[in-house]
């Protein structure tokens, strides 16, 4: 099959940052789908495993979200047929979905939805699935809660934000206020149902007092380095900050007077360690599938690059790394 790998860890630049290769065809474990990948999407985590992650050998497939027909079950499979059409995150600790064909244990895998063809459905399970679990994991939120409480989702228009601003406009009854700055970014989180918006090149705090809102719930999905300050400031005592990126030195000392909650969300952790609720994603996964299905979602996919090649893939990486993009990239599967 088909497959594009990095080689080592390094800049895109490098000639090795992303490189085609033909590998063997993989064989599915017990509890494993062997999918036809025909859409793929970008994320940050590729990024920061290619910049930051050696493989393991002499090659690592990338790519943490995909759309494909099972061609192949395990003997264990009890949830899905060979024909099946479906959309998933994956698992980092296995190979990724930038590749002709891919294993994935049937428990982290959703139907895809009817309504969207393979590369723009595969441009939501890692980001659908991480808003869910910062919802209801890390807010420990119900559905239907949250009423006369707000949430502040910063960074509102990328991935993760464009499906966390729809989800808790239809699963709660929370005040949504999402950050973005560029005229465009600011009419995209509008489009996906925020309440306000509010400018994150300002000090947070102060944009929230002009408000007149102090949010229970902080979404922190980017620069929470920078932002925690004002957040701290502008949160309501025994409040939740939930984060997704990487802050370094993160002071959290000042959250103690608020009895502050800081939560992490990673949603490779359920496949990761195998954790006795593991099907919770497969379970998610096919609810954002009717939600998409019947109109309550809207899809995040703003660009669609093609086919999977090197270049076409490179493009999506370029722009993931720019830090303009809005909402999902998506591509093709490789052409026959």
């Amino acid at each position: 099959m088909k497959a594009i790998v990095h080689t080592k860890a390094c800049p895109l630049s490098d000639p090795d940052a992303l490189v085609e290769l033909e590998l063997e065809a993989p064989t599915p474990g017990p509890a494993d789908l062997l999918v036809e990948v025909r859409g793929v999407s970008m994320n940050p985590v590729d990024v920061k495993v290619r910049e930051n992650r050696a493989p393991e050998g002499d090659h690592r497939v990338l790519g943490w979200d995909a759309a494909g027909v099972v061609t192949a079950v395990g003997s264990e499979v009890t949830r899905f047929a060979v024909g099946d059409e479906v959309f998933y995150a994956g698992d980092i600790t296995r190979p990724g979905s930038n590749a002709e064909l891919q294993l994935v244990d049937e428990r982290i895998v959703g139907r895809k939805p009817k309504s969207l063809g393979f590369a723009e459905a595969a441009g939501h399970p890692l980001t659908a699935i991480t808003a869910w679990e910062m919802l209801f994991d890390s807010f420990r939120l119900e559905e239907g809660g949250g009423e006369g409480e707000a949430l502040l989702v910063v960074g509102g228009a990328g991935g993760v934000g464009s499906i966390l601003i729809q989800l808790a406009k239809q699963l709660t009854k929370l005040t949504v206020i999402a950050t973005a700055s560029r005229a465009d970014t600011r009419a995209w989180v509008k489009e996906m149902g925020a309440d306000h918006v509010v400018n994150h090149r300002n000090p947070l705090d102060e944009e929230l007092a002009a408000l007149d809102i102090a949010p229970r719930f902080v979404a922190a999905l980017t620069h929470t380095d920078k932002h925690i300050g004002a957040i701290t400031e502008l949160i309501q005592p025994r409040g939740t900050v939930a984060l997704i990126d990487d802050p370094r030195g993160l002071d959290i000392g000042p959250l103690k007077l608020k009895a502050l909650t800081l939560a992490w969300e990673f949603m490779f952790t359920r496949s990761m360690f195998q954790t006795a609720d593991m099907d919770a994603q497969r379970a998610l996964l096919c609810r954002v599938a009717d939600m998409l299905d019947d109109g309550r979602l809207v899809s995040t996919v703003r660009e669609h690059f093609g086919p999977m090649s090197v270049a076409n893939l490179r493009r999506a990486m370029e722009l993931q790394e720019s830090g303009t993009a809005i909402g999902k990239t998506v591509l093709d599967g490789f052409e026959a």
